[in-house]
Formats: C-alpha cells, sequence, structure tokens
C-alpha cells in the first residue's frame, strides 16, 4: 500500500483561508493598511525572480502587500546592507525576505544578519537560529518550520524516533535538525561527504532529503515504514531523493512538487502575519 500523501498544497491553501482572516483583523486595528512584506531580490536570476513573484502573490491571496525591491546585479554588500536598514527602520513593513541566493561580490551572510530580528519572517539570521535552538521565541527557517507544520498535520509521530537530515545548509538542513531534535527526535546530520551513508538512511524512522542534488538519495537506501520528506527540487520534477519507488513501501510522503515547496511560503507568510500582530499588539 502507498504511503501517506503528505499533500503540502492542500495544507497550504488551509493555512491561507486562515491567515486572510487574521489579516483582515490587523487591518481594522490598523485602519486599513495591510501587513506588508518586503522582498529584495538582487540580480536578474530567473528562478529567483520566480520565487519572488510567488511570494508576492501569495501575500495578496491573504489580502496583505508585497512591498518589491529590486537591485541591480552590480549591487555591493554596503548598498545591500543600506536598503536593509531602511526596511528595518519602515514601519509599515513588518517582514523582510532577501531573496537568496545573492551575487558573488556580496557577503551574503552579513545581509541576512543586517535584518532585525522582529522582520526576520524567512528565519535567516543567527540570533533568530539560536533563540529557535534553544526553544526560544523565533521566527524559524521558513522551509523547516514549514516541514515541522507539515508533519504535524498529519500527525507524524517524531518523539524517540530517529531522523536523518541529509544536509547542512543555514537555512535547511540545520535548522530542520534542530527542530527535529526540540520536538525529541533522535537526530543524525549527514551530507554529501558522509562515509557510509546508504547504511545511515536505512537505520531512519523519517527521511529529510536537504542536500540540494538531483536524487541523491536513493530509494534502494530507504527501509519500508519509513516517512520520506523531500525538501529538493530539480529540472524535471525530482527532489533529493529517488522517490517514485519507495512511494509503494514507504509509511508517508512529502510529494515533488506540491509537498514541501508550497509549505515554505506558506510559513512565510504566516510569519509575517504574526509579526504583524505583534506589532500591532493583537494576541
Amino acid at each position: 500500500m502507498a504511503g501517506i500523501v503528505l499533500d503540502g498544497k492542500a495544507l497550504s491553501q488551509a493555512i491561507e483561508a486562515e491567515l486572510s482572516a487574521r489579516v483582515a483583523k490587523i487591518r481594522e486595528r490598523a485602519g486599513g493598511r495591510p501587513p506588508i512584506l518586503a522582498t529584495v531580490l538582487v540580480g536578474d536570476d530567473p528562478a529567483s525572480a520566480t520565487y519572488v513573484k510567488m511570494k508576492g502573490s501569495a501575500c495578496r491571496r491573504v489580502g496583505m502587500e508585497s512591498l518589491k525591491v529590486v537591485l541591480p546585479q552590480a549591487t555591493s554588500t554596503a548598498e545591500l546592507c543600506a536598503r536593509i536598514d531602511e526596511l528595518n527602520a519602515n514601519p509599515e513593513v513588518q517582514g523582510i525576505l532577501l531573496q537568496h541566493p545573492v551575487p558573488k561580490q556580496i557577503d551574503e551572510r552579513s545581509c541576512f544578519e543586517r535584518i532585525a530580528l522582529s522582520k526576520d519572517v524567512d528565519g535567516v539570521t543567527m540570533l533568530g537560529f539560536g533563540r529557535m535552538a534553544m526553544g526560544e521565541p523565533a521566527y524559524g527557517s521558513a522551509t523547516p518550520a514549514g516541514i515541522m507544520r507539515l508533519l504535524a498535520h498529519y500527525g507524524i509521530p517524531l518523539e524517540g524516533r530517529h531522523a536523518v537530515v541529509v544536509g547542512r545548509s543555514p537555512i535547511l538542513g540545520k535548522p530542520v535538525a534542530m527542530m527535529l531534535l526540540n520536538a525529541h527526535a533522535t537526530v543524525t546530520i549527514c551530507h554529501s561527504k558522509t562515509q557510509g551513508l546508504p547504511e545511515i538512511v536505512k537505520v531512519a524512522d523519517v527521511i529529510v532529503g536537504a542536500v540540494g542534488k538531483p536524487e541523491f538519495i536513493k530509494a534502494a537506501s530507504i527501509r519500508d515504514g519509513a516517512v520520506v520528506v523531500d525538501a529538493g527540487f530539480h529540472p524535471g520534477n525530482v527532489g533529493d531523493i529517488e522517490l517514485a519507488p519507495v512511494i509503494g513501501r514507504c509509511a508517508a510522503y512529502t510529494p515533488v512538487p506540491g509537498g514541501v515547496g508550497p509549505m515554505t511560503i506558506a510559513t512565510l507568510i504566516s510569519q509575517t502575519v504574526a509579526a504583524a500582530e505583534a506589532s500591532f499588539g493583537i494576541s
């Protein structure tokens, strides 16, 4: 029997319906003014432009506005930081998203760190990561937080289970590992240079593919009854996991596309709404 489909698209639509009501309440408190997510795009990468457009569309669907900031390819670190400072100081902006990746001449980490914690709705700052890892209030990285919300929605048990995360990026692999640990899972973090990776994956109750390489994790390494979460997306509609051969024998899985991706955007918008509520004192 095929595993349960962890349908991120359906859940994201339900989340947006709930957010619309919350945004209406914010607008009432703010004299009709909508919450605003500022999206900062540097350069002309077409994939990044598409992602920013999708996030803007999601804002409009729930009654928010998106302030789109587009900077040229030659932008310097100092220029980008200055623009982020302006957004930090703008009381009309509740959340700031700096689209990753930025051009190579920019110190991306310095620019991420410039975002005020209260507006770090994409969960990219070191302070936000540290607070999340220690179980303190913070906006978690959007994709990992979306994964956790998806698992919770479908009642996937995590306490005491062995989760293997393949990937160690600061905005995906590392934060999802900390979130799983905070949910009382036993967590192993692997990456593309891990020796004996297939043997480690074989003992996973929950496997998270977050390595950024198409079908890097092979179906033969995944045991029957595992929960399979694929956070990758590559040309040909494939993720980081060789998914098709395990659908018939896993406990649950995220489809590609339609699994993790929609949850990333829904979580970003949800955290922006929460930031707006905090700024207006709405509990």
